[in-house]
């Protein structure tokens, strides 16, 4: 027999799980959702007498609640900040927990706080002001009803519930986000499981790729012990669809899941190191910085179409991106259509690293632009993936010399678990200060859900705008097509937007 100890995130309390536990117990199993003191009715307590150290505590009394001779296995599920006093009970109590199940959150490390998970970054940083200022024994408190989206997405969580999440939230002590998460390494032999919530913006494809950029950080995510769900839903799965969550922690705590596949020489190419499906000139690269040129031989000067990475990509990941076959691709099929072809790096790793990387890129255009075989005032720049969002600098004041707009695939609006509630880097809310500007689009039809509508909120922005918006659809196209489907398909495409961005940089 299982016994699943359930710990909530923020502002939540051992309610929600109700639904979740009473299926748990129908299974065959128990089901204990902690009360977090100062935060639960049950557990009432003074602001400044919390943190997450008596989260922890909390835990382990749970823990110990179950007779050792019993012979009960133990779950412990952390959902969102509930996983920082989830690992510190766990690594206390290691010889006794069968499994640790992350649930929608993040991987919190020795001597990292809580604050660090927070998603909503504006908030995150005026936090951390306060408490640099002292103004650590307060709360924070609970999200109105229509607040909640900034904590992730309320997807599948019908209005009843939402209501009954608002009506019984409670202020989060201060104390539980502030204090560092202390761990002493026990807990890392305890088999984990993790579990996805894809319209929050996550999924097991998104990690398998951290996996697959070679990052060494990334590769306790392939052990044998370590396992993946995924759910179509929002960040609040007990609400959302709890049948299908205890369905989930009861095939977890089996030893069931998806494992990732280790990077290394005998797995497979990774997509994004798969050769480029057109044949193009096998040109040099030209090292300038943090940008390789490939410019053909002739008379110049001539324009450059710079091809600009998405993200985030692990610092440690190598070879680095502008090395990888698809851009190297890019900027040789320019190149072979009388342009100067350039890939740079750019230092997006972490979701809180936008204004990092527009940087970046704005001082590689200039590297360019700088240089004598580059016709500085006809410049083309094209963004991938994740690097959607770093569009918005150059839709909102686009510069004369910036001819053209080119994306592939891209995100064009922050994903709800970003936190990036009132950033600028909003493609989709700028694109009506683009003025007559050229944008090419190309689409993937079988894109995930969850960036298929960043990429229809920009088109529908572009629809009642002056800019000029040319959509090449790949209509069996999936998220880095160029690498996953079949050249066929793909081919026809990427001519396609090659020629439209060369003919707006030689009008």
């Amino acid at each position: 027999m299982r016994v699943f100890i359930l710990v909530a995130g923020a502002f939540t309390g051992a309610h929600v799980w109700q639904e979740t536990a009473a299926r748990l117990t129908a299974a065959g199993g128990a089901a204990h959702a902690v009360p977090l003191t100062g935060i639960d009715p049950a557990r009432p307590a003074a602001p400044e007498h919390v943190g997450l150290e008596t989260h922890i505590d909390d835990v382990i009394a749970a823990i110990d609640s179950v007779d050792v001779t019993s012979g009960r296995e133990i779950v412990l599920v952390g959902h969102d900040y509930g996983i920082h006093p989830v690992l510190g009970a766990a690594d206390r109590r290691a010889e006794r927990v069968t499994r640790v199940v992350y649930l929608d959150c993040g991987m919190p490390q020795n001597g990292v706080p809580a604050l660090a998970a927070v998603p909503d970054q504006a908030l995150r940083a005026r936090l951390a002001e306060g408490a640099e200022a002292g103004g650590s024994q307060g709360v924070l408190a609970a999200p109105a009803r229509d607040a909640w989206e900034r904590w992730g997405s309320t997807a599948g969580v019908g209005e009843a519930a939402l209501g009954r999440l608002t009506a019984l939230a409670a202020p989060q002590p201060l104390g539980t986000l502030f204090q560092p998460l202390r761990l002493t390494g026990a807990v890392a032999a305890v088999p984990v499981t993790g579990v996805l919530c894809a319209e929050n913006g996550a999924s097991i494809g998104m990690v398998q790729r951290l996996v697959d950029f070679g990052d060494p950080a990334s590769a306790v995510l392939t052990e044998p012990q370590v396992t993946f769900f995924e759910l179509p839903t929002g960040h609040w799965p007990m609400l959302s669809c709890p049948a299908a969550l205890a369905d989930v922690l009861l095939r977890a705590a089996a030893g069931e899941g998806h494992r990732l596949r280790p990077a290394g020489d005998d797995a497979p190419a990774p997509a994004h190191l798969r050769p480029f499906p057109l044949d193009v000139p096998e040109l040099p690269r030209d090292r300038r910085g943090r940008v390789d040129l490939y410019v053909p031989d002739g008379e110049g000067p001539r324009p450059a179409v710079i091809f600009v990475h998405g993200g985030p990509v692990p610092a440690g990941a190598r070879p680095r991106p502008r090395e990888w076959p698809t851009l190297v691709g890019y900027a040789r099929l320019a190149a072979a259509a009388g342009m100067a072809g350039a890939t740079l790096d750019h230092r997006l790793h972490d979701i809180a690293d936008y204004e990092r990387a527009a940087a970046d890129i704005a001082a590689g255009v200039e590297l360019v632009r700088a240089d004598t075989r580059v016709d500085a005032g006809r410049i083309a720049l094209w963004f991938f993936s994740g690097g959607g969002l770093l569009m918005t600098d150059w839709l909102t004041r686009p510069p004369a010399w910036l001819r053209c707009l080119a994306a592939s695939y891209p995100v064009l609006a922050p994903l709800p678990a970003w936190g990036m509630s009132g950033s600028r880097f909003h493609p989709a809310g700028a694109i009506d200060q683009a003025g007559t500007l050229p944008v090419v689009l190309l689409r993937a039809g079988r894109e995930t859900p969850e960036i298929a509508a960043t990429v229809d909120a920009f088109v529908t922005a572009a629809e009642d705008g002056a800019v000029r918006l040319e959509l090449v659809d790949v209509p069996n196209g999936h998220h880095g097509f160029e690498t996953l489907d079949p050249p066929e398909e793909t081919r026809p495409a990427l001519h396609h937007a090659m020629r439209s961005v060369v003919t707006h940089l030689t009008r």
